[in-house]
Order: C-alpha cells, then sequence, then structure tokens
C-alpha cells in the first residue's frame, strides 16, 4: 500500500475510535439510562481540564488520565444525587436542567481562561513508521484503549451478574427492588460510571483538540446522533451508531471540507432515523 492510502486509513480508524470514545459514557446515561443529559460535553469538557491542569502543574498528563474518570465519576455521583434523579420520569425536565448545568460549566471556564484555547502535549509524542507514513503513537494508544474499553464494559454489562443487575433494574426497577437490590444505588452508580468514561475520554483527546470552553459542546451533536442512530435502551446501539457515522464521515473528509462533511453525516442521520427511528438495535439490552 502506497503511503497515503495507509495514511487515509488511519484517519479514518483515528476519528472513529475518538468519536466512539467520546460516546462510550453518553452510551450508559442516554444510551441505557434514557436521561437526555445535555451536560454530557461538559463532562468531557471537566475531564480534559483535569488533565490540563495535570500536564500544567504536576508535568504529567498521564496523572491527569488517571484522576479524571475519578473526579468527574465523583461530579456524576453528585450531580445525580442532588439533581438528576428527580427527572428520571420527567425527560424534558431533565433535558432544561442538564442543559442549564452544562452552561455554567461551559461558561465558569470560558470566564477563567486567559486565551481561547490552551494545548495539552500527549506523553507519547514520537511517530512511528508503517507502510511508509509517519502515525503519531498517540492515535495509536487511543485506538487500541477505545477498543479494549468497549470489549470490556461490554463483557461485563453482556456477560456478568453486575450486568443482568444493572440491566434489569434500568428495564424494570420496580421489579429489582422487591428482589432486595437498592435500585437508587444502582442508578446512582451507572450515572457515576458513565460520567467517568466520560472524563477519561476527555483527558485522552486533549492533546489532540486542545483545551477550550467549546470542547464538549462542539462533540455533543455527533454523540447524540450516534446514540440515537444505535438506539436507546442499550450500550452497543451508540457505539455501532458512533461507527456508522464516523467512518463515512472520515472518509469524505479525506475529499471535502469537514464542514461539509458534517452536513452530509447530519443528512444521513436525518435520512436513516426517517427509515428507522427506533435505531440500529430498538429497545434491546
Amino acid at each position: 500500500m502506497s503511503p497515503e492510502l495507509v495514511r487515509g486509513i488511519f484517519d479514518v480508524l483515528s476519528l472513529s475510535s475518538i468519536l466512539i470514545l467520546l460516546v462510550i459514557g453518553m452510551a450508559i446515561i442516554v444510551g441505557m439510562m434514557k436521561v437526555f443529559n445535555m451536560c454530557q460535553g461538559e463532562l468531557v469538557l471537566l475531564g480534559a481540564v483535569t488533565g490540563f491542569l495535570c500536564s500544567t502543574y504536576l508535568g504529567n498528563l498521564w496523572i491527569g488520565i488517571l484522576l479524571a474518570p475519578i473526579v468527574v465519576g465523583i461530579f456524576g455521583l453528585f450531580l445525580e444525587r442532588t439533581i438528576i434523579h428527580r427527572f428520571y420520569i420527567n425527560p424534558q425536565g431533565a433535558l432544561l436542567a442538564t442543559f442549564a448545568i452544562g452552561l455554567v460549566m461551559r461558561e465558569s471556564l470560558r470566564n477563567r481562561m486567559s486565551t481561547q484555547s490552551s494545548p495539552v502535549d500527549a506523553p507519547i509524542k514520537e511517530l512511528v513508521t508503517i507502510g511508509g507514513a509517519n502515525l503519531p503513537i498517540w492515535r495509536i494508544v487511543i485506538i487500541i484503549t477505545t477498543i479494549i474499553l468497549a470489549l470490556s464494559i461490554g463483557y461485563v454489562l453482556l456477560k456478568t451478574n453486575l450486568g443482568v443487575k444493572v440491566r434489569a433494574t434500568l428495564d424494570n426497577p420496580d421489579l429489582v427492588s422487591v428482589s432486595g437490590i437498592s435500585t437508587k444505588w444502582m442508578y446512582a452508580g451507572t450515572y457515576a460510571f458513565g460520567s467517568a468514561l466520560s472524563g477519561f475520554a476527555g483527558a485522552m483527546i486533549v492533546p489532540l483538540q486542545t483545551l477550550y470552553p467549546n470542547l464538549g459542546y462542539d462533540n455533543l451533536i455527533l454523540m447524540f446522533i450516534a446514540v440515537m442512530i444505535g438506539g436507546l435502551g442499550q450500550f452497543v446501539g451508540p457505539l455501532a451508531g458512533a461507527a456508522l457515522i464516523a467512518i463515512p464521515g472520515a472518509v469524505i473528509g479525506q475529499f471535502i471540507s469537514p464542514v461539509t462533511g458534517q452536513i452530509l453525516v447530519l443528512v444521513f442521520a436525518i435520512i436513516f432515523m426517517r427509515f428507522r427511528p427506533g435505531g440500529i438495535f430498538q429497545g434491546r439490552r
């Protein structure tokens, strides 16, 4: 293969992995819990901020990558226990409440930043030559991490006793509560876990996108489209939806402008949802 073809294939894999990594947390919160969380992008942003602070003041992004899921997971737990749990039976209220939370988080960061964006160095800056093309190792790390993370979480949710309890709770909380399982803390733990995954994604991608206030918000539309195309009610669908829109978008982006590519992806999503409004795997857990 020519170096140009290798680079093109790598770019498609890299961009697809980034979107799937971003969607993993949303697949838990929006896909499985069916909470229309408009501050999902800001959970990613909070993880990116954690990575930036550790890189800037500790000189080590690896510490930020380890701390980001902990910090954002704790924040998600606090958010669920104080606000989100009040809106499980009121999706419209959750939409407005989480939008307000995201707006406050986004503007708070904007007011504290002295510049419009702050670059973050990748912890691995070296390149590797494959097929004559020089490829960034950090992007390869993200591709591998995304694959391992998606497979691991999918296995836990689909093949373990804990996963069965989580899916049963989200599917029929009244029936599960009779068996002695605390649905309150099952919901809280699931939301916190989804938040932690979003924080981890933010810390991983911040070297690629730099830190700026709209980091999460700019990715939010594609993340929501991925979930809606994949279908609500399960974990695998949103990841499949992310791949379905990311791969064509990345390929198209090789030949036309990114803005035109995003428009075409949106048109594709609208057409797809017109003929299959329930998504790829409608209602399957």
